[in-house]
């Protein structure tokens, strides 16, 4: 099936994006070898290029590595995957003080109803 990507922003950008929520999230783990830029062009319903293109990002910050002959893995720097997962849930946290602030929420509020709904999902 084919990945949902938006025409609102460039294709090669969710795909590093899907990648790297794929690797947090233990889809992949570290020292994995990914697919082929193609098959991967074939399962996102994207232009090789432009998997080549976010594969090459990817390369670029770190998190995936190319051998020669041998293809691109993913790096074993269990670290540094701590790290982007971390940086991803501060962005989504941030994000999502800011809509409750929009709707009027003070940061206490959102924690008595984070709380609520925790103890909630416990009961």
């Amino acid at each position: 099936m084919a990945w949902e990507l938006d025409s609102d922003r460039p294709i090669f950008i969710q795909i590093v994006e899907r990648i790297q929520m794929e690797i947090i999230s233990g889809k992949y783990s570290p020292g994995d070898k990914l697919p082929s830029v193609r098959d991967l062009a074939a399962v996102a319903a994207v232009n090789p290029n432009t998997m080549q293109k976010a594969l090459t990002e990817l390369e670029r910050t770190g998190l995936v590595y190319s051998q020669r002959t041998s293809g691109r893995f993913i790096t074993e720097d269990a670290k540094m995957i701590e790290e982007l997962k971390n940086n991803l849930a501060q962005e989504q946290i941030k994000e999502f003080l800011e809509n409750m602030s929009k709707l009027g929420y003070k940061k206490s509020e959102t924690l008595s109803l984070i709380q609520e709904i925790l103890e909630g999902e416990q009961a």
